[in-house]
């Protein structure tokens, strides 16, 4: 594989290793707008705490380091958690204890989300309003 074609899709992947992160915290948010979402967001929201709770990599962390690899640079030891997010949110390596305060603030997080769309749907329902199919 040319290397700058390797380089810009290991860059993407970060991107959307990201996004995925993201979505698994907070996703539950945008079923307010699209409930039909929780099909996706609930193995998603799954699949990141297993990972965490597991101490495990998530399979894009290896193709991440492949790309970076084929594009001539270093790939890092670790998850994508440690690697790009934990500099910023904690000055330590990341240590099992640290991966099940995570797996278990993406469960908690989620719960919270999921019961308040519950809520606010159950809200919307008894005050006439519609639900969305």
């Amino acid at each position: 594989m040319n290397p700058q074609v390797a380089a810009f899709l290991a860059d993407a992947l970060v991107l959307v290793h990201l996004v995925f992160v993201a979505f698994v915290l907070a996703g539950g948010l945008l079923l307010l707008r699209w409930p039909r979402l929780a099909w996706v967001h609930l193995p998603a929201a799954t699949w990141g705490a297993a990972i965490e709770f597991a101490g495990a990599v998530c399979p894009l962390t290896p193709l991440e380091n492949t790309l970076r690899a084929q594009a001539g640079e270093a790939g890092y030891r670790g998850g994508f958690v440690e690697h790009y997010l934990l500099p910023v949110l904690y000055p330590a390596q990341l240590t099992p204890a640290v991966q099940l305060w995570l797996g278990t603030g993406v469960v908690v997080v989620n719960l919270a989300i999921y019961a308040w769309v519950c809520r606010a749907r159950r809200r919307r329902d008894q005050s006439g309003g519609r639900s969305r199919p």
